[in-house]
């Protein structure tokens, strides 16, 4: 038991002939039974033999997979260079959001002080954006957060990623492809949905559009094209699009400075009354006047709204073997371009606040609207091409990154392999890029995606909380974890079994005995991580995990009681309040790995503890029916990894290869070599058998 040895060519009388490895027994058949090494034991083999498949289960969920970081070795054109991945994630993230998003904000939740909105809600992305460039430096792969939690938290934990990845692209081009048609067709006098509404009607609303978007599904498949034929090329239009959004952008920005009136940041109830008896049109809330009219809880809830407009710069992650260097190349465009985004919503929403007051502002096309309420129509076109050419930038935002995340899911055997082919001459992963396309397009033609926008947010969401735990994790893991091709935390229970072998290390001895102590959470004897140190981490990130998620929960729904001062709630927020502020020291008191990267996340474990409550808090708002539908989404991905990935996997092959050809034939050279196991007499007529 203790060798993972069976017996064979004996019986119950005569001694054995030799010993072989209990995985190698299993390749024999069951035409011949051999017997246990430890007969009188024989009644908990049973038991036994269900741990351990238990123990190989959880070994599978968890395998680490091993990459590679020489940026020469990729399948894809490293054509990207730092402006074209710059372009890229301000393209994909300065979308239709800073055109719509900041009038709906400040009328119904934060008035002017929607200013203050955007700084907090950049500042929380920039957490995120900080971690995803951590891993741009570390792992500069294809696949974005996919591969970052499969390099150091396990394969069940990518799958779940990338399988929410695909989503939140797939309905993220779907509902832009939708936008981009009905803001063309606005332009058109709405001639486009009255042709096809009149002759292609669909009545079922809910769940199917009111006709079929054929627009839409025609600009989708020529995007498509587009990336399917070419990374540059494809880098070129983005560039295009986006410095003629920017262009628009700094128009609005200037122009609302220059005809805009600060009064309008310190409006009165008088002027709100003004507006009521002079105005045909509803008039939004008023609140307190000034320039934050709903006070502090307000802003708060604005920010919350407005962070989803800087999710986008992620696209950049998943360009890792397509960027020039990307280990540089990747955490300057990622940063630079959320302080772009940050500066053109801040600028943006600051001029709409003080072109016109904020309870008249328009939900649906604030921009157009203000410009029309200064007598200036002509800008209304202006604002209608920075329009399309943002909804243009963020679809192709959109899909860049999707076949992407397809592909790598594909080249590791947890999707259909054949979605893994790349195209000889353009190096693009064209089937990923068409199934994806087509899919989308589906979506965006018959399908109503106003129901299913916040299935994206929970995809995104549950990405950025994963990389900042795997930053977390892997900040304070010995060398041999992140560098060894051999070494996994998820072989924690084979490693076990090589216990005899490495007995009368003292190395191993002290760290086996030191990894018992309870002051090794507080007081750790080493100044570099070792396996119990980097085991604390992997413990604490999930508890730490499961408390902000209850955290969270108490906060969203009870946190008016918390306010009134009811004991019950608060002591259940004191508790989870300290029991974080323990973990979170045991985090921090644990030594750091300190390898050299190009870019490091400042102020660990601080601001990735802070970026997975902020996200996992956002989780917890949406609602039950969106919690619903992911978990039917869950349930399909899962289905598909249980029945094929697990199978497939090529890290599941390779471990499985290894532990076959190599680790067990080794251990088995090594006890018939020490000839410990049988006598002088038999040693010759084992070896022979």
């Amino acid at each position: 038991q203790t060798c993972d040895v069976v017996v064979f060519g004996g019986d119950s009388e005569q001694p054995p002939l030799g010993f072989i490895s209990l995985r190698q027994a299993e390749r024999i058949g069951s035409d011949r039974t051999p017997w246990l090494l430890h007969p009188s034991k024989a009644k908990h083999t049973s038991i036994n033999m269900a741990s351990k498949i238990l123990a190989n289960f959880g070994n599978k969920l968890t395998r680490r997979r091993i990459v590679n970081c020489d940026i020469t070795e990729t399948r894809f054109v490293r054509c990207l260079t730092t402006l074209d991945l710059i372009s890229l994630g301000v393209g994909s993230t300065l979308g239709a959001g800073v055109y719509v998003l900041a009038g709906e904000v400040a009328r119904e939740k934060a008035g002017p002080s929607i200013v203050l909105c955007f700084l907090i809600s950049a500042f929380a992305s920039i957490l995120a954006g900080l971690c995803y460039a951590e891993f741009g430096a570390r792992v500069p792969k294809t696949g974005s957060a996919y591969v970052y939690s499969y390099v150091s938290v396990g394969e069940i934990c990518a799958f779940i990623t990338g399988w929410n990845l695909i989503l939140s692209y797939v309905l993220g081009t779907a509902s832009v492809g939708r936008a981009w048609s009905s803001t063309f067709d606005r332009l058109v006098d709405d001639k486009i949905s009255i042709f096809f509404e009149k002759h292609l009607m669909m009545d079922l609303p809910g769940v199917l559009s009111r006709y079929p978007d054929i627009f839409a599904v025609i600009l989708i498949l020529l995007l498509t094209g587009l990336l399917a034929f070419g990374v540059s090329e494809s880098a070129l239009v983005n560039k295009i699009f986006t410095a003629i959004n920017l262009m628009v952008l700094c128009f609005i920005i200037v122009s609302g400075f220059i005809k805009g009136d600060i009064k309008n940041w310190q409006l009165t109830e008088a002027d709100f009354n003004e507006t009521v008896a002079n105005s045909s049109e509803p008039v939004g809330r008023f609140g307190k006047g000034g320039f934050a009219p709903f006070g502090m809880y307000g802003v708060l809830t604005g920010a919350a709204t407005c962070f989803y407009a800087f999710v986008g710069f992620d696209c950049i992650a998943a360009t890792g073997e397509e960027a020039n260097n990307p280990q540089k190349s990747i955490p300057i465009s990622i940063i630079v371009s959320l302080m772009i985004c940050l500066v053109a919503y801040f600028g943006v929403s600051a001029a709409l606040t003080l072109m016109m007051p904020y309870y008249i502002l328009d939900n649906q096309s604030p921009l157009p609207e203000a410009f029309k309420y200064l007598d200036w129509e002509a800008a209304r076109y202006i604002v209608a091409l920075g329009s399309l050419c943002a909804l243009s930038t963020s679809l192709l935002g959109a899909m860049f990154p999707m076949p992407r995340i397809i592909y790598s899911m594909a080249m590791d055997g947890l999707l259909f392999r054949f979605l893994g082919k790349t195209h000889k001459k353009t190096k693009t992963p064209v089937h990923a890029t068409i199934a994806s396309g087509i899919i989308a397009a589906f979506m965006a033609m018959f399908f109503d995606l106003d129901v299913l926008i916040d299935l994206m947010s929970i995809g995104t969401l549950l990405a950025y909380s994963l990389v900042a735990i795997c930053v977390l994790i892997l900040r304070y893991q010995p060398d041999e974890f992140i560098n060894s091709d051999t070494y996994e935390m998820a072989s924690f229970k084979e490693k076990k079994s090589n216990l005899e072998t490495q007995i009368n290390s003292e190395g191993y001895q002290a760290e086996d005995k030191t990894s018992l102590h309870l002051k090794l959470l507080f007081y750790p004897q080493k100044s570099t991580p070792t396996k119990s140190s980097g085991l604390i981490i992997y413990i604490s990130a999930g508890i730490l995990s499961i408390l902000l998620a209850f955290i969270s929960v108490v906060i969203s729904n009870f946190y008016q009681e918390i306010l009134e001062g009811n004991a019950l709630w608060i002591t259940l927020f004191l508790i989870l309040f300290v029991l974080i502020m323990v973990i979170t020291f045991v985090i921090w008191k644990q030594p750091m790995n300190d390898v050299s990267l190009t870019f490091k996340v400042p102020f660990v474990p601080f601001l990735p503890i802070i970026s997975v409550f902020i996200n996992i808090y956002l989780m917890i708002m949406l609602d039950m029916e969106t919690w619903a539908m992911f978990g039917i989404w869950m349930f399909l991905g899962l289905f598909i990894y249980f029945v094929y990935g697990m199978h497939h996997s090529t890290v599941g092959q390779r471990h499985e290869q290894e532990a076959a050809e190599l680790v067990c034939q080794e251990k088995m050279d090594k006890m018939l070599e020490s000839n410990t196991l049988i006598g002088d007499g038999k040693f010759k007529e084992a070896e022979t058998t």
